[in-house]
């Protein structure tokens, strides 16, 4: 960080080396830069250096320091959950004496604060903390800690979120309502248990909302049926109390939770759904109820043609009863959308054989400790991330990579938690548990992830905002112009219709129309291999029209490997490669390894080499077969007076104009061969190049390794544009300028060098199979590392948003057209009017409708893309 400080009593040159070099003592200070003309000093520092230090530092000099103008420092901020937080966060920190502007940033979790004097921290804090306990602020340089009950580990009981997102990420460590909203809370990690438990409950309370609404519902109908037979059984008023006391276990108990929900949204102004039914349906009861124990206080209006006022239990009970089904439906269908979580969480054994001096013991996934040896037999899971130390098999990653076909896995191969071995024994040691294996870390994003917020969904929430307001408005004028304007029961008409308004309305449809299908979009990417961090991306990920990549790692396997053996007809390939690998089998360079390897493959054993000698920086020499070998470069060769053939020398040097790593081999002074080693193209980069590019996308490599090289790997995928020598820096500075020309840039790469650039790019794009680094700066991982899948994460993107489009759309044009029918728009023209419960029943399944066609993303084939 920065500052500018006003220094005062410097007169010379010599003032002024002398105020820097004090500074520059001071502890915490990386540098610090003084102008006498301007009489300021400007101090480095990585973390904040209060003024009464530095002022105590020049307290023995004639020399003053100060701030010289309002100073700007940014805070960290935790606790901030919505924009209600984001608000009052801002407007604490505004009170504090002297503090001149402030700028919260809820999504970074941010607090830019202008003053005109420094400000302790504690000072800040004190006045955070009367705003709301949860607040923390940090001084600069500082990170906000984690938060204990905000883990996000696989957990046997899980977290609970609100679908609502009323409180951001917020999770609740009890299933419940959110105090917010009053929605259900769901399973942060879903478990079949929690959701049949939470199913069974909503169950059971609609049967008892249907045992005493449909006889409520009989004895109200009854009044429109010919010689009404129950009214020979005792008079209508009589039936009127019965209708009240079977209400009661319908309102008080069965569905007492909308009311809840109504109260606690009006509580905290987070008008929703259950503002509407509470206003209605509570309503209408409380009308029924007076209307029964005070018939005398209503006008002749709302009276019947017998005299008595028609009540309306029916209509609130049918009212609650169809949105408790409503929420029945919703619920078993929300459960369908973690269908992606659920999966992956079951592919996690619950139990492991270790082997320990010999012996096999069954034990708990959860005793496992890294660098345990554990034996995965014939068709078993594999319990944590690892490397086969003994045997070989045959793994299905399908469930991690998409993959279908299996994959041969041998020993120093590594193996992933929850994927399947084949019909062979191996012994593995534990390299990751816990929370820290892939699996685990997958499912953390995709729940990471579905519970983001994309950027559409601001516009949900801003409509959302006024949606209750404007519904209760229109249900009021609704309920006047009823009353102004009807021929009969005035009152009685008005009445009925409001409630329709409120009932019909359903801005939770709007809520849910983003999430539900962010929630399905991601695990449908988690599904096929790609993991994506936050929603935001599936929302930026189509708009896209410049991908820039890596070579290393991402467009080449990133390692060493052979690519060619070429050999006089003087020695066979493969008693050249013996050769080689005799040499080389003590070695631990990559080089030497990559050899190896290839004469593992094809079964070439090494000889026994006597009298080696390695030669720093060119290569080695020994005895085999009493012959002299050697292996290296030009210049070992001239060390040692070879002679070349000027054949394999012409042939060597074409594979050297193309960045590739030649070896040669020699014997008894005689050039005889020479190996070629390159970091080998994976075989579907130039598939996936040529894709991206006939979708629009224009595709540039950044490269550190030299011009031959890069132009090379470039000709070989197709690719027009690239650049090499590029550090991170350049590559960082290359996306920056392509920004600024106002390109959406996703950045693809594997290394710890690409996480700036990835940090930097609107999309960043790691491969799964590089550096932790590299995957933790970007906003999606593709497990396989194959360059198809920003193909495939693009369609995801495309399906996600039209989705949520249709989602939004609908929800939309439901209200805009059910909210007026409901207000009797159509009655003056066809006579028509909505009966509350109609209402009731079309509001209940508009939300699920959202859901319903969220639930179609499951079945997007990303395989044929």
């Amino acid at each position: 960080m920065n500052k500018i400080y006003s220094v005062a009593g410097m007169t010379c040159n010599g003032c002024r080396t002398n105020v820097e070099k004090i500074l520059n003592k001071v502890e915490g200070v990386n540098r610090a830069e003084v102008n006498l003309e301007k009489a300021e000093a400007e101090i480095d520092s990585d973390v904040e250096i209060p003024l009464d230090k530095l002022q105590k530092t020049l307290e023995d000099t004639h020399y003053k320091i100060d701030f010289s103008k309002e100073v700007t420092q940014e805070y960290a901020v935790d606790g901030m959950q919505c924009m209600g937080c984001r608000n009052h966060v801002q407007e604490a920190l505004e009170k504090v004496n002297g503090v001149t502007k402030v700028e919260v940033d809820l999504e970074n979790g941010k607090a830019e604060i202008t003053s005109n004097h420094e400000i302790p921290t504690e000072k800040l804090q004190k006045e955070l903390t009367k705003a709301g306990e949860q607040y923390l602020i940090y001084k600069e340089g500082e990170k906000p800690k984690e938060k204990p009950q905000k883990k996000e580990v696989l957990s046997e009981t899980g977290e609970y979120y609100c679908p609502m997102r009323c409180e951001g990420d917020k999770v609740y460590d009890k299933p419940g309502d959110c105090p917010v909203c009053g929605m259900d809370l769901v399973p942060l990690n879903p478990t079949e248990n929690s959701e049949d438990d939470s199913y069974k409950k909503l169950l059971k309370k609609f049967k008892i909302a249907v045992a005493f609404t449909l006889p409520i519902f009989i004895i109200a109908m009854s009044g429109m049926w010919h010689n009404n037979p129950l009214y020979k059984i005792m008079p209508v008023k009589y039936w009127n109390w019965v209708q009240f006391f079977l209400s009661i276990p319908v309102v008080f108990y069965a569905c007492f939770m909308f009311f809840k929900r109504a109260y606690a949204s009006l509580k905290t102004w987070n008008l929703n759904m259950f503002t509407l039914i509470g206003i209605g349906a509570g309503s209408a009861w409380i009308f029924s109820l007076v209307a029964l124990l005070f018939p005398s206080v209503f006008p002749d209006s709302f009276r019947m043609e017998d005299g008595n006022i028609h009540l309306y239990f029916e209509s609130a009970t049918v009212i609650l009863t169809l949105v408790m089904l409503g929420q029945i439906m919703e619920a078993r269908a929300h459960n369908k959308t973690n269908s992606a979580i659920k999966e992956l969480m079951k592919l996690a054994p619950n139990q492991a054989t270790r082997v320990i001096n010999g012996k096999d013991e069954v034990i708990k996934i959860e005793e496992i400790n890294k660098g345990d040896v554990l034996k995965v037999k014939a068709g078993e899971k594999i319990p944590v991330d690892g490397e086969i130390t003994e045997g070989e098999g045959i793994i299905d990653e399908s469930m991690i990579t998409g993959e279908p076909i299996p994959i041969e896995k041998k020993s120093g191969d590594n193996v992933n938690a929850g994927t399947i071995n084949g019909n062979k024994v191996f012994l593995m040691k534990a390299t990751k548990i816990g929370e820290n294996t892939l699996l685990a870390n997958i499912i953390k994003m995709v729940n990471d992830a579905s519970r983001s917020r994309a950027p559409i969904q601001k516009f949900a929430d801003k409509v959302a905002t006024y949606f209750v307001p404007i519904v209760v408005g229109i249900s009021i004028i609704t309920f006047f112009l009823w009353w102004w304007f009807s021929p009969d029961n005035n009152l009685a008409y008005a009445f009925v219709n409001a409630i329709a308004v409120l009932v019909i309305a359903c801005p939770c449809a709007l809520g849910l129309a983003t999430p539900m299908s962010v929630m399905v979009g991601v695990g449908k990417g988690a599904q096929n291999g790609i993991l994506i961090k936050k929603a935001e991306v599936l929302q930026k990920m189509n708009d896209v029209n410049t991908l820039v990549i890596d070579k290393t790692g991402t467009i080449t396997e990133g390692k060493p490997s052979v690519e060619n053996v070429i050999t006089s007809d003087k020695i066979t390939e493969e008693k050249a490669v013996q050769y080689i690998n005799t040499l080389n089998q003590n070695s631990e360079h990559p080089l030497a390894k990559a050899t190896l390897a290839y004469g593992k493959s094809k079964n070439i054993d090494t000889l026994k080499a006597d009298k080696t000698e390695t030669y720093s920086g060119k290569g080695i020499v020994g005895t085999i077969d009493n012959n002299e070998v050697a292996l290296g470069n030009l210049a070992l060769l001239n060390e040692l007076n070879i002679n070349l053939n000027s054949d394999l020398k012409s042939k060597a040097d074409e594979f050297a104009r193309q960045g590739k790593t030649v070896s040669y081999l020699a014997v008894n002074k005689e050039m005889l061969g020479f190996i070629v080693i390159s970091d080998k193209i994976k075989e579907e980069s130039k598939q996936a190049v040529q894709k991206l590019a006939k979708e629009g996308i224009e595709v540039i490599m950044l490269t550190g390794d030299n011009e031959e090289t890069a132009k090379a790997v470039a000709d070989k995928v197709g690719l027009k544009h690239f650049k090499a020598k590029m550090l991170p820096e350049d590559k960082l500075n290359e996306i920056k300028a392509l920004q600024k020309q106002g390109k959406i840039v996703a950045m693809a790469g594997d290394g710890i060098n690409d996480a700036p650039a990835l940090a930097q790019s609107n999309i960043g794009i790691a491969m799964g199979t590089g550096t932790d680094v590299a995957i933790e700066s970007a906003d999606i991982t593709l497990v396989k590392g194959d360059l198809n899948d920003i193909s495939k994460a693009r369609i995801l993107s495309e399906k996600v948003m039209r989705n949520i489009k249709e989602n939004l759309f609908f929800a939309l044009i439901y209200n805009t057209i059910g909210v007026p029918i409901a207000a009797g728009v159509l009655y003056p023209f066809f006579g028509i009017l909505l009966s509350p419960m109609i209402a009731a029943l079309a509001m209940s399944f508009s939300s699920v409708s959202v859901i319903t066609n969220a639930l179609r993303l499951r079945t997007v084939d990303l395989s044929k893309f």
